[in-house]
């Protein structure tokens, strides 16, 4: 188990972090933010820029310049209560109804720091093929925002839970394919700020509230390594973060909520310079494809003040991105490292974790969405097959589930990612919400392959099963499905006397006209005949001596 051990904070502290804030300042590297301890490693420049599938315009700019993107993530935790009181932790909540003395920040009140949200944090760091720290201290990083109620933020500055990991992605076909690895340089334990909520009705001193329920609530921030080059790779480590904390069940994600928020930081440099240029960070981003369009505006905004001798006009500050305008708009200067003045937290102790504790959370870890796609890339399935099915870990269970029963696999891709997937886009349902089970669909796909029913009357039995629920079997009887060998006999001849040239030209060699035969019983009997009886008694008629 993890423990917490209480330790005086001695002089030599202070010493050894002022120490590691000078070394900071030193070595930084400027494209992550100044908000989080960062990799000194060096990013070697790339020969020529990646190709740009957004626009003309882009790809006629990165010529002459490359893209430096890095990516901070703040993951919002799925706790029951906060990080260090126990107020409930439930979004939606009416504004201040969630909070208590420690969340407020009043004089007096003492964190204790909630063992979940250590818990998630060993999670998610082994996720990210992380270093980890059996020793780690939290931090208080000082700045006034009138949602912040202490005035400081507990994180975590110099000693993170993890760090020094990677996460791999795969990049769609149509934004050029291949798989790309992206650092990460930490992950880290913090509490999150109130909110503003904002209202057009009443007068000023009515227009804002100050909401604390979201004071306190536990967050993981991953701080990736500068290596993205076009929006497009951003968006997709983005949706990566997404499905990687789903899958773990940290957090739901929702960008919408503010589960999940990145902030991206920008700069451009000429190609072939090794220094990083000026950076620039975005917020404001909502969804991943803002964040595409977000980013490829502000790479082509420097990369025209490069070009007219302007660029000491980028400077270091925070960007919002404007949905409707799409473009993005100053918001602040950026701070630096002193703005903040971190110190050790003096009201809470180390955390330190055992090696038994670390291994078997690490037993306990799901398969993870790039492992999950490597497995359906080996048994067979494209790369649009595998990015469709790992998408949404609900998806890929409830696949495994139907693979699981004997179903051919990719029968069970093609069924989910065509009439599944239509049904619930138009239906707004998930896949959990559907009636049919993961066996009943490998029974419907059985019932197709071995013919006992066409795949006409097997979408109808979809439909039906996706809405009201029950079983294959149930479904065939219920059908009146035609499987007296007597009766389609008697259709088959009707159709071959109706039919002589057809019959002719199938025995002088045309034997694909057996389709012809085989469509016209299945039209007489209105979908009903059982496909491999009728196959059977078909060619045994059609190839009858006369």
């Amino acid at each position: 188990m993890s423990t917490t051990l209480f330790r005086t904070i001695q002089p030599n502290h202070f010493t050894l972090l002022t120490t590691a804030l000078l070394r900071t300042r030193t070595k930084t590297s400027r494209h992550i933010s100044v908000r989080c301890q960062t990799s000194t490693t060096t990013q070697q420049p790339r020969t020529s820029a990646p190709k740009n599938h957004g626009s003309n315009k882009l790809d006629e700019i990165l010529k002459d310049y490359e893209a430096v993107i890095g990516i901070e993530t703040h993951v919002q935790l799925s706790t029951s209560t906060k990080a260090f009181c126990s107020c409930p932790n439930s979004y939606g909540s009416h504004p201040n109804t969630s909070i208590c003395p420690v969340c407020m920040g009043l004089p007096g009140a003492l964190p204790v720091l909630s063992s979940k949200v250590v818990d998630f944090g060993v999670r998610l760091g082994l996720a990210l093929n992380c270093s980890l720290s059996l020793k780690s201290k939290f931090d208080r990083k000082q700045y006034f925002y009138p949602d912040l109620p202490k005035g400081y933020q507990i994180s975590q500055f110099d000693v993170p839970i993890a760090s020094g990991g990677y996460v791999d992605v795969d990049i769609p076909l149509e934004f050029g394919g291949g798989h790309r690895r992206f650092g990460i340089t930490r992950v880290h334990m913090e509490e999150d700020a109130g909110k503003l909520l904002h209202s057009d009705a009443g007068d000023y001193s009515q227009a804002m509230i100050v909401d604390l329920n979201r004071a306190g609530v536990p967050l993981l921030e991953i701080v990736s390594e500068p290596d993205m080059r076009s929006g497009v790779e951003a968006a997709e480590y983005g949706s990566e973060m997404q499905r990687i904390v789903r899958y773990l069940g940290v957090s739901n994600g929702n960008m919408q909520e503010g589960s999940l928020r990145c902030d991206v930081n920008i700069s451009i440099r000429p190609i072939g310079q090794a220094e990083f240029g000026t950076k620039v960070e975005i917020k404001n981003l909502n969804a991943f494809s803002a964040m595409s369009r977000a980013i490829d505006y502000e790479i082509t905004r420097q990369a025209l003040l490069y070009n007219q001798g302007q660029a000491d006009k980028i400077v270091t500050e925070t960007r919002l991105w404007d949905e409707g305008a799409q473009k993005t708009v100053t918001m602040r200067k950026k701070e630096g490292l002193a703005d903040y003045r971190y110190f050790p937290e003096p009201d809470l102790p180390e955390v330190i974790l055992t090696q038994e504790y670390v291994d078997s959370i690490r037993a306990s870890l799901p398969e993870l969405p790039e492992a999950k796609r490597r497995r359906y890339e080996a048994m067979g399935l494209g790369i649009q097959d595998v990015l469709f099915l790992a998408n949404d870990v609900s998806v890929a269970e409830y696949f495994d589930e139907v693979i699981g029963k004997g179903a051919d696999v990719k029968s069970a891709a093609n069924w989910l990612m065509s009439d599944i997937a239509a049904y619930l886009k138009n239906e707004e349902l998930s896949i959990s919400d559907v009636k049919l089970t993961p066996h009943e669909l490998a029974e419907l796909i059985a019932a197709i392959k071995d013919e006992t029913i066409s795949g006409k009357i097997g979408k109808q039995i979809l439909f039906e099963l996706l809405a009201k629920g029950g079983t294959v079997q149930g479904m065939i009887k219920e059908k009146d499905l035609i499987t007296d060998p007597v009766e389609i006999e008697k259709m088959i001849m009707k159709v071959i006397s109706e039919s002589p040239k057809q019959l002719e030209q199938y025995r002088s060699g045309k034997t694909k006209l057996q389709g012809f035969f085989a469509g016209q019983v299945m039209k007489m009997s209105k979908g009903k005949a059982n496909p491999a009886l009728l196959n059977k008694i078909l060619l045994e008629k059609l190839n009858a001596k006369e």
